[in-house]
């Protein structure tokens, strides 16, 4: 990528976006164009093509996306599917029309099987069957690369897609009921943590910036009853679940960072998986993070909820092959994250 080409990141403003603006600007990159989703609805296919056509970026990172934990994605299957589909589908076929020169499509690592081996190789798409909960997001993100696969054979377009294990970092969706876990479980730490101390200022100052909806003023009996609904309370923390099933996770700084190496590197017409080979039961990542937050009191596991897919490790070998290895370990992001909690 020349230093002044055009450069579009759909979704700028969201965790992987913003990173990515980050991790290009480091780069010097400068040529860079915008559009909030209140500028530009990327669902509107006639809207999302008028900005094709004025604007012509050279290269594309699409970044925008529908996302959330299970409770979310179990809860609005319709809309996952149904949105993925249309922001996904207008972007790639608006890139082509428009003579975009590269894009590359951020999928997920729930498109593989739910039972696949593991770790998960890129081959091993299609498969199986999905995880039920996050079916709807999953069929939206394996659509979007095929659309890329087929533009590419049909078109000769250079479209590239990569598969991401789960991601958190700056920006992340903190919402107590719609996140994904490891934000959801720092936030729960983070306030059990308060609780414990008794220190009012801080979850006062955290909900400001944190709004729970339900939640009215400051009360603090109202508090503890609301925070008590996620499974927060002073001498625990419930989790949903067993904590048996086994997660990876990848910042979003070294998410950026492959994302952009294979922008100007990667030409393959096979998607790429992105992670750090290594993963952990979310039983280890609750103790990791009480022990962060310094909370002394209980992890409680609710089992009567679901767990989700029994283990996710992604195979990372093809991006390895390619000179490419993540940088920040866990513990070191989750007490990044806690720095900007406190902030």
């Amino acid at each position: 990528m020349e230093k002044t080409a055009k450069i579009y990141i759909a979704g700028h403003r969201g965790m992987v976006g913003s990173a990515l603006l980050k991790e290009l600007q480091s780069e010097k990159y400068n040529n860079f164009v915008f559009r909030t989703s209140k500028e530009l609805d990327l669902r509107d296919q006639q809207a999302v093509h008028s900005f094709f056509e004025s604007e012509k970026p050279d290269y594309v990172f699409l970044a925008a996306a529908k996302v959330g934990g299970i409770v979310a994605n179990n809860s609005f299957r319709a809309d996952f599917l149904y949105d993925n589909l249309m922001i996904q589908s207008n972007v790639i076929n608006s890139a082509y029309r428009f003579g975009t020169r590269k894009l590359l499509f951020l999928g997920s690592s729930c498109i593989y099987p739910k039972f696949a081996p593991q770790p998960l190789k890129e081959e091993y798409l299609l498969s199986g069957y999905l995880e039920t909960t996050n079916e709807p997001y999953a069929v939206a993100k394996i659509a979007g690369i095929k659309l890329c696969e087929n533009y590419r054979q049909q078109y000769g377009c250079n479209f590239i897609s990569v598969m991401p294990t789960n991601l958190y970092g700056t920006n992340d969706n903190f919402d107590l009921k719609h996140s994904h876990v490891l934000p959801a479980l720092i936030r729960k730490f983070y306030l059990a943590k308060a609780l414990e101390m008794n220190d009012w200022d801080k979850i006062k100052k955290h909900l400001a910036k944190y709004p729970i909806p339900a939640l009215e003023g400051f009360e603090k009996e109202n508090v503890k009853m609301e925070l008590a609904k996620f499974g927060i309370f002073s001498e625990k923390v419930e989790i949903w679940g067993t904590g048996k099933p086994m997660r990876e996770f990848l910042h979003a700084v070294d998410m950026a960072r492959a994302c952009v190496f294979l922008m100007k590197h990667y030409e393959g017409t096979d998607f790429i998986n992105i992670g750090t080979g290594k993963d952990l039961t979310i039983n280890d990542l609750a103790i990791l993070i009480k022990e962060i937050t310094g909370f002394d009191g209980e992890i409680y596991f609710d089992t009567s909820k679901p767990d989700g897919t029994p283990r996710k490790l992604l195979d990372t070998s093809r991006l390895e092959a390619l000179g490419w290895a993540y940088r920040i370990e866990l513990a070191d992001g989750i007490r990044e994250v806690l720095k900007e909690m406190l902030g």
